[in-house]
């Protein structure tokens, strides 16, 4: 097998793997489209809908709390494997309910799945993947995330038009999840193990086979120097996560997982068509302005993902941190004029927001994090930062609907703020991963050495 070819099979593990962002995506968005059907169908008031919405984020933390050590015992593969399948039976199971309670039960199995989704998807793609092409290739999980929104507002917009009556409309939309969701699992069969977790095993033959396939060309030595990385650490899922030694990558990975969720964009992206209804748009037109949202997240996802690897992980940090401060400014503004006034400019400061977002921390996120912990903890870490990120996510979806009829503007005005704290936070204390491979950023990440 030739270098290029084998270049290849990594690019192409990578792109199979991130489809399981697409699915996260399409799941986190679905909603969006439905909750007014499903508000109906089940005789919901708004308290019970709020909840019936943020259920599948309940799964999410424990999801993620969970991935980490699972695919430490039995395989980035073999849990990847396991994800797919719970979408297709949490997919069918919503687009069957019978009961709201039944609903409830199978959006928390859905959100199982996003949660492992975020921390299996990243760590196996930062592990196959070169040092020159990691935060690119990682990426492409988080190009996926906002291709499957895209999509699910597409989907709704579609289902929504057809004639057949509302019960049926959101039954489809949920259901729809299960096509995607069989691909993914057929798909993941042609990927190889993760060559880390092998030498995590002991498998270091099959490990050093794995590495050569992916495009390593001196596979037993870079086997070697994986090995050396654990150092007197005790072997993968038994090494304690919260110890001193890795006090600095736990928060560094706690400060950006939180602004992440306190930067305002799930309480954007979940509530999307509704912030456009009370900005004055009637609901054909607030799922129009939703598909806009996901169209402006793909570009700047893409143009994120082709200059990271570039311009390093803190430039599109720094960049983003002043943009979205801005556009938040710019939207509280907006809500804060009282009705009746012309509120044309909150398009321009929502989608100002996406853009950057999607530019910076959407696509940081998972790079920073499934690269920053060393070898040993490396599940654990970014089962940690994906529960603090959802954590986080179902305690603004829950709020923020609450404030954002009467007090929206205050919401955004902290948000920005927020966005300042994040731009002092990478101008001072962010260190930059760009172009170093696994077992060198577990070397400066374990240092209190000033990177900057």
């Amino acid at each position: 097998m030739s270098v290029r070819e084998c270049y290849s099979t990594a690019f192409a593990s990578a792109i199979i793997v991130a489809l399981g962002g697409f699915l996260v995506g399409f799941d986190t968005a679905v909603l969006s489209g439905a909750a007014g059907a499903l508000k109906n169908y089940f005789l919901l008031n708004d308290l019970a809908l709020n909840i019936v919405i943020v259920s599948a984020l309940v799964g999410t933390i424990f999801g993620a709390a969970g991935a980490g050590r699972l695919a430490d015992l039995f395989g980035r593969r073999g849990i990847l494997l396991g994800i797919a399948f719970i979408y297709f039976i949490s997919s069918l199971g919503c687009a069957t309910a019978w009961s709201s309670q039944v609903f409830v039960i199978a959006r928390v199995v859905s959100g199982l799945g996003i949660g492992a989704a975020t921390v299996v998807v990243p760590l196996y793609i930062a592990e196959i993947a070169p040092a020159n092409r990691r935060g690119q290739l990682v990426c492409i999980f988080q190009l996926n995330i906002v291709i499957g929104i895209l999509a699910s507002f597409i989907s709704n917009y579609l289902i929504a038009l057809a004639p057949q009556s509302e019960e049926a409309a959101w039954r489809w939309m949920l259901a729809v999840v299960a096509l995607p969701a069989t691909l993914y699992l057929i798909l993941l069969l042609l990927v190889p193990e993760s060559p880390r977790w092998l030498v995590l095993k002991g498998r270091f033959h099959e490990a050093a086979d794995a590495l050569a396939e992916l495009g390593v060309l001196q596979s037993t030595d870079k086997v070697a120097t994986i090995r050396v990385s654990f150092g007197q650490e005790l072997p993968a899922g038994r090494e304690p996560l919260f110890q001193s030694k890795y006090s600095r990558p736990i928060l560094l990975v706690l400060v950006l997982a939180a602004l992440n969720q306190f930067s305002g964009i799930n309480a954007l992206m979940y509530y999307a068509p509704s912030i456009f209804v009370i900005a004055g748009a009637g609901r054909n037109a607030a799922l129009l302005q939703s598909i806009a949202i996901g169209s402006i997240s793909v570009f700047f996802t893409i143009i994120a993902m082709l200059t990271i690897d570039v311009i390093g992980r803190r430039t599109l940090i720094r960049i983003g941190s002043i943009g979205m401060g801005i556009c938040l400014l710019i939207v509280a503004w907006q809500f804060s004029l009282p009705l009746g006034w012309d509120r044309a400019m909150i398009l321009l400061g929502l989608l100002g927001f996406i853009a950057f977002f999607s530019f910076s921390q959407g696509a940081v996120i998972w790079v920073f994090i499934s690269e920053i912990f060393p070898n040993a903890v490396r599940a654990q870490g970014q089962s940690f930062g994906a529960t603090i990120h959802w954590t986080l996510a179902a305690l603004i979806s829950w709020v923020f609907p609450m404030v954002a009829g009467g007090f929206a503007s205050v919401a955004f005005v902290f948000f920005a703020l927020l966005m300042l704290l994040q731009l002092l936070w990478a101008l001072y204390f962010m260190p930059e991963t760009s172009g170093r491979t696994l077992e060198e950023v577990q070397n400066f990440s374990l240092s209190y050495q000033d990177e900057n």
